[in-house]
């Protein structure tokens, strides 16, 4: 075990001031549930940045929060040390998602508690930055899948607002599977992408009416990958994993109920039966949906770019465009 653990970690002063690189001590010996992980890539994606703009890193004490905070949750690597009831074995190649909020991946040994996390076994023909690249927007999408599939069976029509965003791609994936008609908005350069992810109709939201579009599809369901709140309605079931807001630096997700009362209301209101069903998720952290990445089509695993462990910041530059197409992966060992 080296020394010190290279990392990069985050302050409290918010992105793209918070992101240094640090050296941090080696960890000990793992406990019974734990691994040490020699990670080999990490997926970065907009919670990270959205996490390092949370404002209550300022108040809260450093014992609770310290000053350097680990940054990313995906990670693909070998297995360093093994707890003796993790699951695993030294050299195992793995991959998976490990989130808490003082973590991280994006380090070249990462603590990985079985338990709270997800870990499946790295198959020989998945390169590194492939099995980064899934867990959290695989799993992200599987919630949202598993959120509409009972309002969908009698009407196979689901509309994907942004289908080429780094879940919207899955999403598109999973619902082409079921042989569901899908409706998915992007920008016209990415219409031919998204054809052939799984979208059967396309609509560009720089030059059409996308409520409109929408609502003559008829979609039994609709799945939001970016956020507001103009096709609410729509369908008899509308599930977000962002929210109504349509920012990328706050915080998405079903924490943003609560700041969002009228979000508490159209949730409420669809469960009495009394407007549509709405609902804004997370991801479920389900071994189980991560293994179905295993038999994935390796060509449909996409990739926008790839960096080196010292470009992290220029990493996190391209990713916060908003317009990369597919995931921002940095190698790390």
């Amino acid at each position: 075990m080296a020394s010190a653990v290279k990392a990069w970690t985050f302050t409290h002063e918010g992105y793209p001031h918070a992101i240094h690189k640090s050296a941090l001590p080696a960890p000990f010996r793992p406990s019974a549930t734990e691994l040490h992980v020699r990670v080999k890539a990490a997926a970065l994606n907009p919670v990270d940045i959205q996490l390092m703009n949370l404002p209550i890193w300022k108040y809260l004490p450093k014992f609770f929060a310290p000053l350097e905070k680990g940054i990313a949750e995906d990670f693909s690597g070998i297995v360093e040390s093994a707890g003796k009831d993790s699951g695993y074995e030294v050299g195992d190649e793995v991959f998976g998602i490990t989130f808490t909020l003082t973590g991280g991946t994006l380090q070249n040994v990462a603590i990985v508690n079985t338990k709270s996390s997800i870990v499946v076994k790295k198959p020989q023909d998945m390169s590194w930055e492939q099995a980064a690249a899934l867990p959290l927007v695989w799993l992200t999408a599987r919630t949202a899948i598993s959120n509409v599939e009972l309002f969908i069976q009698s009407n196979s029509r689901l509309a994907v607002l942004g289908g080429s965003s780094g879940v919207g791609m899955y999403v598109l994936q999973l619902a082409a599977q079921r042989g569901w008609e899908v409706l998915s908005t992007c920008s016209s350069r990415n219409a031919e992408f998204v054809k052939s992810m799984g979208a059967t109709r396309v609509v560009d939201y720089n030059t059409s009416d996308v409520p409109q579009a929408v609502g003559e599809f008829e979609p039994s369901a609709i799945i939001d990958c970016v956020g507001g709140t103009s096709c609410i309605g729509l369908a008899n079931r509308y599930v977000t994993i962002v929210g109504d807001k349509t920012g990328r630096d706050s915080m998405g997700g079903a924490a943003t109920y609560l700041w969002n009362p009228q979000m508490v209301v159209r949730t409420l209101l669809g469960k009495i039966g009394v407007g549509k069903s709405y609902a804004c998720v997370n991801l479920k952290f389900q071994k189980e949906w991560l293994e179905e990445t295993l038999s994935l089509d390796r060509e449909k695993i996409i990739i926008d770019s790839t960096w080196d462990f010292d470009q992290a910041k220029e990493a996190f530059a391209k990713l916060n465009t908003g317009r990369a197409t597919g995931k921002v992966i940095v190698r790390v060992g």
